[in-house]
């Protein structure tokens, strides 16, 4: 399906005036940054460059687009004639998913004419913007439940696909599984799920419902016991799988105080290796609360979804600097107060103290025949890697394999993160990121 419309009009009807006026073919670099990171969060997780980059591919204007922007006289025929035959033939680098950013962090830098730029801007915001909300939520979530493994639940609390893009993005930030089965066929992520309330509701009695799954999945199932009486509940599941079930949801109370109580009840029963899973509007606030309570294992829904209460990360994309009439290159950078960016082409490092993250150190350049490389900044890491040269896709971020690979990276940055870092407490950003012009 052709992602052509998946944009605001505004960026069409600028095109078209830049046909007209002759600078829409100008070389240009546009940028997507954040200048703060929303919800006071301490650092963010960049999440959903590989999605992009398939969209890039998929920007095509077909006849069935074209028709429309015709039909509603969305621009002049002279636009729609350029646009039929549009590929971006630019060039797109950044940061690799899972990565960790902070404020001004230049996340992808893409470049090429205004004409073939300009047109990606809600595209690449749309997908970035939520991806990354949601992976910051995760992560947060990931670090407040330490070794016990999370599985993402909230397809029902958001758009079909914006669930598979959330299940994608809370994976490569730390979570384990996905209810949802089109995130599991498209990208690879492990599914888990077994019985609602429906299921025992359905039954003559709870003990029917429990033989019944038990049956078709094994006493390894995990039953959820709290549709009716909990301690009922357990009694009645342990009587009918035996000590050897898997284990059991929790779906509503106090968890802590409920969670103790169950522990109690199975290990008296003689169930000391059934497992506690727990659900119920769950944040990384309510997981960090459960840290001490006898639990071995989360299902999140709503609050990831939702990026927790910051259902967006707040970037922009600016453009960063252009060519003149006469060729030459000049920065350009938006003035309006609260909503200044910085102009310019920059090199992003992050700077580490045995390997502890101490400055998000960006350097900028005014003129764009040489960026300073790594070698410069032997103290550091560099941040970013090419994504599209002149319109050619590096296929390696896409798919399964660009999932796996961004999760196993953001697993690896995380560790470089300081202790501040991990306190879910409103704050400034863990580091700060610092400027160095380059003359």
């Amino acid at each position: 399906m052709s992602t052509a419309l998946f944009t605001d009009r505004y960026e069409l009807t600028m095109l078209e005036a830049a046909l007209r006026d002759g600078t829409a073919a100008r070389h240009c670099v546009f940028e997507l940054f954040t200048r703060r990171l929303s919800g006071a969060r301490r650092f963010g997780v960049v999440a959903g460059t590989g999605r992009l980059l398939s969209m890039i591919r998929d920007f095509r204007f077909a006849e069935d687009e074209l028709r429309f922007l015709r039909d509603n006289r969305v621009v002049d025929a002279a636009t729609v004639a350029f646009l039929e035959d549009y590929r971006f033939t630019g060039s797109v680098s950044g940061y690799r998913e899972g990565e960790l950013y902070f404020p001004g962090s230049p996340l992808l830098t893409i470049e090429g004419s205004f004409a073939e730029a300009v047109v990606l801007e809600t595209l690449a915001l749309s997908v970035l913007n939520y991806d990354s909300a949601v992976a910051t939520a995760a992560s947060r979530m990931s670090i407040a439940a330490g070794d016990r493994p999370l599985a993402e639940m909230g397809s029902r609390r958001a758009g079909e696909h914006s669930a598979v893009a959330a299940a994608r993005a809370a994976y490569i930030a730390g979570f384990d599984a996905t209810s949802n089965l089109e995130a599991g066929r498209t990208w690879g992520i492990p599914t888990m799920g077994t019985a609602a309330h429906a299921f025992t509701l359905l039954h003559d009695s709870e003990e029917d419902a429990f033989r019944s799954q038990i049956e078709a999945l094994g006493v390894g199932t995990t039953l959820l016991v709290d549709t009716y009486d909990i301690r009922t509940g357990v009694e009645t599941a342990i009587r009918v799988a035996g000590t050897d079930l898997g284990g059991v949801r929790l779906d509503s109370g106090d968890l802590p105080i409920v969670a103790a109580e169950v522990r109690t009840q199975l290990d008296e029963l003689g169930a000391t290796g059934t497992k506690i899973t727990v659900t119920s509007d769950l944040d990384e606030y309510a997981i960090a609360t459960l840290a001490a309570a006898p639990v071995d294992s989360y299902g999140v829904g709503t609050s990831l979804v939702t990026g927790s209460g910051t259902p967006t990360a707040g970037m922009v994309y600016k453009l960063v600097a252009r060519q003149a009439g006469d060729g030459s290159w000049v920065s350009v950078a938006k003035a309006s107060t609260d909503k200044t960016s910085k102009g310019g082409r920059k090199a992003a490092f992050r700077t580490l103290d045995a390997g502890t993250a101490t400055q998000e150190l960006i350097t900028v350049a005014d003129g764009f025949e040489e960026v300073p490389g790594a070698s410069e900044h032997p103290d550091s890491r560099p941040l970013q890697t090419t994504f599209v040269s002149h319109g050619d896709i590096d296929t390696s971020f896409e798919g399964a394999a660009g999932v796996a690979a961004a999760r196993s990276h953001h697993a690896r940055v995380r560790e470089e993160l300081p202790v501040r870092a991990l306190a879910l407490s409103r704050a400034d950003p863990a580091i700060p990121t610092v400027y160095v012009e380059v003359e």
